[in-house]
């Protein structure tokens, strides 16, 4: 344990009320949160962890100092029965515990309070006065007061967003102190800076196209900021290039926009979210290769061409320009010779080889000059891992025995930390493989994506459009035709160049379907052999070739000697077997399938190619692995690497090694950075530190200014000020009542269902001062008496339940079951309250349109009240004003409403004409019935057999009139027509 987390430690103890701990990213706080637990006993009582993901759950279990601490805390779920959970709460223990299940269990006093220690509660940045852990802390200091609660953070600039957060956060988990540890802060500068390691800066030039995009992006997030500053909507200030890198300036702008987001124009909405877009353009240029970056800019181009703003700017054209330009050429050929285009080309640029197809593309057609160009990166890399293989060569040569005395020390792996997994699998694929290979990996899944578009478009498109001559045929065949200087002059130079892309990827495919023929009569003879006396046909085939090629593929790169896989097990290695595709939070595609190049017959060819191009120096790299950022997973102290390499710097990464290197000061650790120089990925690192720094003064500031209640009971119960001042008050009120009478207050009490505490409405009607009881409820989520049934709907839920036909049924149930059914639609307090801006509102009913949807449930449930509400706060106030003058329910009664019983009947429901539904509905729809007398009908008739039997005085008198029981009796009594 470093020295900084013994001073946090103590800082907490010193307190027996707990406090707020908000430190820098990546000074492991797990490790502090899993030291903290080694110091808890069970004579203290259990001890509760809430708001743990599980990446951080698996972190607070490796990092447990103690082995004899009972094998680290486990996790309480909802599949315990209730004493079990009982029996672990009074053990002493630490648990893991969601808020769901722990507010539950305290409503019905389930848990013992007096046998809790404390709550420790992990990301404390995303808490609020209505979340379900500031719920979960008032109810248990309401009961035990000497429990601790200790909260911690390690987002510091999500602390200051909005208005004193920090001071608000503490409130709602009735806590005095706050311990603010930057990376600034003495005892952590000292530690991290006693021993540094050994850091090696490495600045990798852009080439020209990469500096090209970055700048058109720049330039054209610029011009979009600049329309926003017009809309006079948003904050100035926040709207700066710089905010613009970070995916918090979405939820700068959001937090902004939501209240009057129905006020806007479309052209502001679809701002936001250009500048969503062009961020991911901006980090995707260092991230990923050119034929991926230019994959995804086709996507784009398909998706947001209509109604996007960027691209219609005045430099995203470049965009598109230079990321065609890093992957190929559109050349155009005359009479066998090409262009001066394809003269000027530099040695880099590698073409197709020579085929029959480019024969006859020659001959007076297009062809795609390939450029494949590769990031600047990959060569520094692999010229790192082989320098670093050569220093410890020279190590172990020069001085044997300092090598045998620090064996245990070195184990000699070379960490790759990356953003993503996608990135971590190229990059082994590159130094296992070399970079050409890869692109052209790349390269050859792009052209035939472009095939499978264009077939898939075709069987849509080609059932209306019949011509005597095909327009495919020349590009199913790798070539383009050119008939003359017309058609020449009428088809644009997009459709040239698409036509040549689909030209060179029919030929891959062309000639990889032929090799696979000669495959398959290969491999036809082994199965044969192996599998006698049956044979695979048709679709069966397909599968044993891709295993076959996959066992291939693997063999192959266990023999590579690039890296020692014996040493290190790649995180990767399933994926790349499987196949499996995944897909990340920013959209792109990650493990995605590689092709398989040993049964492919152009790929094959290349295969000389590649290894004829591949570096001379055949140097053997050190055992490498490569490890995803995302992942958040605690790779250093297992791997417990000698040498780190950051292909991509991220400022938490880099305090996680800062805190590696002071654990082991023994250890000579040495760090590369990899930065793009002049590059965004600079600024974005160097602006996350100032952000970090900023976030921290403004903390400063704040808690120099925080005003925390004295008295904490006071605040539990609602009181800001001093009890003298209210007692004065109360005496002087007393005074205008009839003899100092007080009114007897009754409690008000709220069924609620266990679902719902998802929500934080619980919260906001127990601040109220309702009693909240949890149960199971098969009808309604808040029952508020006998007769009143609510079904609470928020936007989102609103819209899916209407799209998935569930809303129907609830409300039908909900009416059949209650006398007076409502529904809540809830809007959120910081959004608009409108489901649609005027201008979006028709004249014509629609089906799709969410006011018809209403119009039609209304008129068909006409005993429905649809109640409106603008926030949580205002539905606790529709709630009192709803219960005014109405019973209290029945807990007994509520859960069994809607459950029928063995014989099929409902128990205790609430009125008889339930027990026949069916009889009911038929009842209704009898000429002459209405809603106003059928009640009256069924109380004086037992059935249906014996309405027909009534005397037409008697019909009158329930049925409220001569007219209605006249036609009733007219068609009960009305002969059925016969075919005689």
């Amino acid at each position: 344990m470093v020295q900084f987390h013994e001073h946090i430690i103590s800082d907490l103890l010193e307190d027996p009320n707990g406090g707020l701990v908000v430190l820098s990213s990546g000074l492991s706080l797990p490790k502090l949160v899993a030291n903290l637990l080694s110091l808890h006993s069970s004579d203290q009582g259990t001890l509760l962890i809430l708001s743990a993901n599980p990446c951080q759950r698996k972190s607070i279990l490796i990092s447990n100092p103690n082995p004899n601490f009972n094998d680290g805390p486990t996790e309480i779920t909802s599949e315990l029965p209730s004493h079990q959970r009982n029996a672990l709460y009074t053990s002493g223990g630490v648990y893991f515990i969601t808020s769901r299940i722990l507010i539950v269990d305290l409503l019905t006093s389930r848990i013992p309070t007096s046998k809790i220690a404390g709550i420790l509660i992990l990301n404390a940045h995303s808490l609020s006065e209505t979340s379900t852990e500031a719920f979960i802390v008032r109810i248990l200091r309401s009961f035990n007061k000497n429990a601790y609660i200790r909260a911690f953070s390690d987002k510091p600039f999500a602390m200051v967003s909005g208005f004193a957060k920090a001071e608000r956060i503490m409130k709602c988990l009735f806590v005095r102190k706050l311990h603010l540890w930057p990376r600034f802060q003495v005892y952590v500068s000292q530690e991290l800076e006693r021993s540094p390691s050994e850091v090696v800066d490495v600045r990798v030039p852009m080439n020209s196209a990469m500096k090209g995009i970055q700048k058109a992006i720049i330039e054209v997030m610029d011009a979009c900021l600049k329309e926003m500053r017009r809309t006079n909507k948003v904050d100035v200030e926040d709207l700066t290039v710089e905010n613009g890198l970070f995916k918090s300036f979405d939820e700068i702008i959001k937090r902004q926009l939501d209240p009057i987001w129905h006020t806007l124009a479309k052209k502001t909405k679809q701002l936001v979210s250009d500048l969503k877009t062009l961020r991911k353009l901006l980090d995707y240029l260092v991230r990923y290769d050119a034929v991926t970056y230019l994959k995804y800019l086709d996507s784009l181009r398909v998706s947001e061409s209509f109604r996007s703003v960027w691209i219609f700017a005045e430099s995203s054209y470049k965009i598109f320009e230079y990321a065609k330009k890093r992957v190929y050429l559109f050349t155009k050929t005359e009479a066998g010779k090409p262009s001066e285009q394809s003269k000027n080309v530099s040695g880099k640029k590698r073409k197709l080889k020579e085929s029959s197809t480019e024969k006859e593309a020659s001959s007076g057609g297009v062809f795609v000059q390939e450029i494949l160009e590769e990031p600047p990166k990959w060569k520094v890399l692999r010229d790192i891992l082989e320098e670093i293989e050569a220093e410890r060569k020279k190590q172990e040569s020069s001085s044997d025995e300092i090598v045998i005395e620090n064996e245990d020390d070195s184990n000699g792996i070379v960490l790759v930390a990356c953003k993503d997994e996608h990135s971590c699998m190229q990059l082994e694929d590159c130094i296992t493989n070399g970079p050409k290979k890869v692109m052209r990996e790349e390269w050859e899944k792009y052209l035939l994506s472009k095939v499978e578009l264009k077939g898939y478009q075709g069987r849509h498109k080609g059932a209306k459009k019949k011509t005597k001559e095909p327009k495919g045929i020349g590009i199913l065949d790798g070539v383009v035709p050119r008939t003359g200087k017309e058609d020449a002059e009428v088809s644009s130079t997009n459709k040239q160049e698409n036509d040549a892309l689909l030209a060179a990827a029919s030929a891959v495919k062309k000639l990889s379907k032929k090799e696979a023929t000669s495959v398959d009569t290969c491999q036809q003879n082994v199965v044969n052999e192996e599998n006698a006396p049956g044979k695979r046909k048709g679709k069966s085939e397909k599968p044993l070739q891709e295993k076959q090629g996959i066992e291939k593929h693997n063999n192959n790169r266990r023999k590579s000697k690039s890296i020692d896989k014996s040493q290190v097990a790649s995180p990767v290695n399933e994926d790349e077997i499987t196949g499996d595709n995944t897909i990340s939070e920013d959209g792109l595609l990650e493990g995605e399938q590689r092709t398989l190049l040993a049964e492919n017959g152009v790929l094959r060819r290349h295969t000389e190619d590649i290894s004829a191009d591949a570096p001379t120096s055949q140097r053997t790299l050190p055992p490498v692995h490569f490890h995803a950022l995302e992942s958040d997973q605690p790779i250093l102290d297992i791997l417990k690497p000698s040498v780190i390499i950051a292909y991509h710097p991220d400022i938490t990464f880099v305090r996680e090694v800062e805190v590696y290197n002071a654990e082991n000061p023994s250890k000579k650790l040495k760090v590369y950075f990899l930065f793009y120089e002049d590059s965004t990925e600079v600024q974005k690192f160097e602006a996350s530190i100032r952000r970090e720094n900023g976030a921290f003064e403004s903390l400063i500031r704040q808690k120099s200014m925080m005003m925390i209640p004295v008295n904490l009971d006071d605040h539990l119960l609602g009181l800001d000020y001093p009890i003298e001042s209210q007692s004065s008050v109360t005496q002087n009120s007393i005074t205008r009542k009839a003899g100092g009478r007080k009114e007897a207050e009754k409690e008000m009490q709220v069924i609620v269902d266990m679902r719902e505490f998802m929500s934080s409405l619980p919260n906001v009607l127990h601040q109220k001062g309702m009693r909240i009881i949890p149960v199971t409820l098969e009808v309604g989520d808040y029952i508020l008496s006998p007769l009143i049934c609510v079904e609470r709907k928020s936007i989102q839920d609103l819209f899916g339940s209407f799209a998935s036909g569930r809303l129907y049924h609830q409300i039908e149930t909900m009416v059949r079951y209650y006398r007076i059914p409502v529904l809540l639609i809830e809007f959120s307090q910081d959004k608009s309250f409108s489901f649609l801006s005027a201008s979006d509102i028709g004249d014509d009913v629609t089906p799709n349109s969410i006011i018809s949807k209403l119009t039609l449930l209304a008129m068909h449930f006409p005993r429905l009240r649809i109640v409106w509400s603008r926030s949580l706060h205002a539905t606790a106030e529709i709630f009192a004003s709803l219960k005014a003058n109405q019973d209290e329910p029945d807990e007994v009664k509520a859960t069994r409403v809607g459950v029928p019983s063995e014989e099929g009947i409902v128990e205790d429901d609430v009125r008889a004409e339930n027990y026949n539904t069916s009889a009911v509905e038929f009842l209704r729809r009898l000429p002459g019935v209405t809603d106003s007398n059928y009640r009256t009908i069924m109380d004086g008739c037992n059935s249906l057999a014996d309405l027909a039997l009534v005397p037409i005085e008697k019909l009158a008198d329930l049925m409220g009139g001569q007219k209605a029981a006249r036609t009733l009796r007219e068609f009960l009594d009305a002969k059925y027509p016969t075919m005689l």
